[in-house]
């Protein structure tokens, strides 16, 4: 031992100061603490701390978003349900509009046509086949209802003439029908003509306007009624609108085409007119 140190002491004592300078070396980038391992400890843990802080804040953000987004799931569950309720109620206000304009149109129909007498009856079948348009009715003969008599809708739109009755039922002849044969004026020019059934219209629900003075001017979106010609039908039922004005293949006579009011597939009553007297 004592030969180790007589020979390697000068190379221990080398050691040695190196130690030492390199502990003050490292004590001074250390900012002076007095223990660097536990600095260096400290410096080679520090980038697996921030991982570990990083992935931590990360997960605490993923539990916050998935926590407010169930929030916002039940809100907007919440926002749904007071938009249908709004609908409803947006569709309740149109509905009670609509009944209210009926009303109306009723109450001056009823005003300016008080002597019609007429039978409510609902609409128990319809065919619409392509040689007749036709709707069976819940009355007929017992309750007064005749050959001949018209059908209106509450407001006072032609829907049709009873072409035959039985003792509680009967059957209409709609205004396309092709044996339909009523005076008809147009409002804006007062131009009478004929209101008949075509076969070709008739698929299209559609009729003619038969006759027209040659100097009638008339234009798509005219107004057409009954005339009350003859008497045998009351005047001033609302009959439809003119589409279009055309000249038949002879040449000679001008008619117009019709879109008629009303709209015979979702009637569910109707009005026969048993007696009339027109009272402006």
């Amino acid at each position: 031992m004592k030969d180790f140190l007589r020979q390697n002491g000068i190379l221990l004592l080398v050691i040695a100061a190196l130690l030492s300078i390199l502990i003050g070396v490292l004590s001074v980038v250390m900012g002076g603490v007095a223990d660097p391992l536990s600095n260096i400890v400290t410096t080679v843990t520090t980038p697996f701390r921030s991982g570990i802080a990083a992935a931590a804040d990360w997960v605490e953000g993923v539990y916050g978003y998935v926590f407010h987004y169930g929030e916002l799931e039940q809100e907007l569950k919440d926002l749904r349900a007071q938009v249908g309720e709004l609908e409803e109620k947006v569709r309740e206000g149109e509905e009670a509009r609509r009944e209210n304009e009926q009303l109306r149109e009723l109450l001056g129909f009823q005003t300016r046509r008080r002597g019609l007498t007429t039978e409510p009856v609902k609409v128990t079948a319809r065919s619409n086949s392509n040689w007749a348009s036709t709707l069976t009715l819940s009355k007929g003969s017992t309750d007064g209802i005749e050959a001949g008599d018209c059908v209106i809708t509450e407001t006072g739109v032609l829907v049709g003439v009873v072409s035959e009755t039985g003792i509680n039922w009967s059957t209409v002849s709609t205004i396309i029908n092709t044996d339909t044969e009523i005076g008809g004026i147009v409002t804006r020019t007062y131009s009478a003509g004929v209101l008949e059934g075509d076969f070709a219209l008739m698929n299209e629900g559609k009729l003619k306007l038969n006759y027209l003075p040659e100097e009638a001017q008339l234009v798509s979106g005219d107004e057409v009624l009954t005339s009350g010609r003859g008497e045998i039908f009351p005047s001033g039922l609302v009959v439809g609108r003119v589409e279009g004005v055309f000249t038949d293949p002879s040449g000679k006579t001008r008619y117009a085409v019709i879109e008629p009011e009303v709209t015979l597939d979702s009637l569910i009553e109707v009005f026969v007119i048993k007696e009339f007297e027109i009272v402006e």
